[in-house]
């Protein structure tokens, strides 16, 4: 098992990091659009803030934002629909302690300047609560529509990473594919603290000692907790070759809970349809697994969203979310709760 407890803490690297990853613990958050749409790509966004205004108030740690260009046929799936950094502008102004987190950017379709002042912008408007995930990208459809080559992103997304770390120093210096900034030009507006978070979806085309070493975390993709376990640990290994510190491993998952709370698990597209009790058991077996934050997706589930978030918030994130850590003491100090 892998549950860190003796192990080095993560980095504090900013408020939203520090609110969802906290080693030898996992924290519980919500993929957006947080509603069921499981017979076509493309969500209703009916309620869509409303229910993340709700899903802050219930105590769930963070809000995962998709990065998806275009609806891909062969993909299936339109995320959101409104571009990530638009659609969190407004999430950073009508929220106040959860975390904001894009799983995953596409960098190779973007260009690192724009990236990198998009989203310090965010983490400055919303207190320091970015997460960014980055990846190179899935679908070799987008990339003859924006005129860039998918076969080459692995060497894109490296040099995108290299570009906006430069940027977030002050008048830094690089010279890559994205351009050549010689110290004479500042990008702002600078991150909340001294950077924002990055953590590598999957393998991004990178080798597994590069996405160690360079970024912040990892989001993986859900397995059966034995086999993560191997992962998780697996990926520890390689950080701890390149630092004492440890980092953080997160995942989403689909689910789809059951009227009967001890109905039990069976597999479901990325993910598990059961009962309310058997989730809670198989997240805390994900938790001993090594994972330190779990994304819930609800695209697949029938219970009402309002029921189903309530549920959740009474029957699973206690088992997870400690007063030591919880952001319900900061939505009260701010008013948010009467």
């Amino acid at each position: 098992m892998s549950t860190e407890s003796n192990a080095p803490n993560f980095a504090k690297i900013n408020n939203g990091f520090r609110n969802v990853f906290n080693n030898g613990r996992m924290s519980i958050g919500l993929v957006v659009p947080i509603e069921s749409y499981p017979y076509g790509p493309v969500p209703t966004m009916q309620d869509h803030i409303e229910r993340v205004k709700l899903a802050e108030g219930l105590g769930f740690k963070a809000v995962w934002i998709r990065d998806v260009l275009f609806n891909v046929p062969t993909f299936g799936d339109a995320g959101q629909v409104y571009d990530p950094f638009v659609y969190l502008g407004m999430l950073a102004g009508l929220t106040k302690a959860i975390t904001l987190g894009v799983a995953s950017l596409v960098l190779p379709q973007r260009h690192a300047a724009q990236v990198a002042k998009a989203a310090a912008s965010i983490d400055v408007l919303s207190g320091g609560r970015l997460v960014l995930g980055v990846a190179s990208g899935d679908r070799p459809e987008e990339y003859p529509a924006i005129n860039l080559g998918f076969d080459d992103r692995g060497e894109r997304f490296r040099e995108s990473v290299e570009y906006i770390k430069r940027m977030m120093q002050g008048y830094g210096q690089i010279n890559n594919s994205f351009g050549h900034v010689n110290g004479t030009l500042d990008l702002l507006p600078k991150p909340h603290g001294e950077r924002f978070p990055m953590m590598i979806t999957g393998g991004s085309q990178q080798s597994p000692n590069w996405g160690a070493e360079h970024l912040d975390g990892l989001i993986t993709y859900p397995r059966s907790p034995k086999i993560q376990a191997h992962v998780v640990d697996s990926y520890r290994s390689r950080v701890n070759t390149f630092t004492k510190r440890s980092k953080p491993v997160m995942q989403p998952l689909y689910i789809d809970i059951d009227a009967n709370d001890n109905s039990p698990v069976s597999p479901i597209h990325l993910g598990v349809r059961c009962g309310i009790n058997r989730l809670l058991d198989y997240l805390l077996v994900l938790r001993d697994s090594g994972v330190n934050h779990v994304a819930l997706n609800l695209r697949f589930n029938r219970t009402p969203v309002e029921e189903t978030l309530q549920k959740l918030s009474e029957m699973v994130l206690p088992h997870f979310h400690s007063d030591e850590f919880s952001h319900q003491a900061i939505l009260q100090k701010e008013g948010m709760n009467g």
